[in-house]
């Protein structure tokens, strides 16, 4: 795994940086791995979209001028195949000290923390939750997807709670929605959106502080020059300020709440 991940590449600093690279290839490969809301893959046409698909595509069409491809890939080889030069951005990836040691990363694009979303009729949930004791109870089940950053968060903060371990956002949903489970492990976007959805009976308990915050990046060559850095830095801030990050994720996350009713 670590041969893997610490392979060589191609530097962009000896052709002259990673952009101007690009433009001589006349394409933007962006390493895609599915993660709704951010990363969604259409099964039939095979077509992407989601808030950081469409930020990639957006800054190869408007900013790079260049053709805009989707590489897919897989969360085991998303930062492998960045560093061996098989896309030139990884998309919607946790910046981590583990993945610094491989990559670097943009600007954060928007924040990442765990929340738990819950049915206020549950009668066997207290009627105000405000901290992670109140939940880590023996006879409440917590539904999680499966080998995610919030199944590795939860695991850790949970101590005497059942973790159900399900395969996809549909599948944990459909739990919650059954009441299989108590609660609902996810990211706080889709668990604020899913709350938005169904005010009726969802309720949001998010921990203080919060759990497992990270920041949500475009993931690039550990080689790229300050100078291209900053030039998709400076793109991405200016998303973000005119508020098309936030639109673009609201979208996202209420197309997958639409597929999963």
């Amino acid at each position: 795994m670590f041969g893997a991940l610490f392979a060589s590449a191609p530097s962009h600093a000896e052709d002259g940086g990673a952009w101007q690279s690009v433009k001589k290839a006349g394409v933007l490969r962006c390493g895609a791995a599915v993660a709704p809301p951010y990363v969604i893959k259409d099964p039939k046409t095979g077509e992407y979209s989601g808030a950081f698909s469409e930020l990639c595509r957006n800054f190869g069409q408007n900013v790079l001028k260049v053709k805009v491809v989707f590489v897919d890939t897989t969360w085991d080889n998303i930062v492998a195949g960045l560093q061996s030069d098989k896309w030139d951005l990884a998309l919607a990836l946790n910046d981590t000290p583990e993945r610094r040691k491989a990559i670097s990363f943009s600007t954060a694009v928007t924040d990442y923390n765990v929340t738990f979303t819950y049915n206020k009729k549950n009668s066997k949930l207290p009627k105000s939750i405000s901290s992670i004791s109140d939940i880590d109870k023996p006879n409440f089940s917590v539904a999680v997807m499966s080998g995610t950053a919030q199944d590795k968060a939860i695991s850790g903060a949970l101590k005497q709670a059942n973790i159900m371990r399900l395969p996809g956002n549909d599948e944990t949903r459909l739990a919650l929605m059954s009441k299989r489970a108590d609660l609902l492990a996810d990211d706080n976007s889709t668990n604020m959106l899913l709350a938005e959805a169904h005010h009726d009976w969802v309720s949001t308990f998010q921990p203080m502080p919060h759990l497992a915050q990270q920041s949500i990046c475009l993931g690039i060559q550990k080689d790229t020059p300050a100078t291209d850095v900053k030039v998709l830095d400076d793109y991405i801030k200016q998303q973000i300020k005119s508020g098309e990050v936030d639109r673009m994720i609201k979208t996202s996350v209420q197309a997958v709440l639409a597929q999963s009713k």
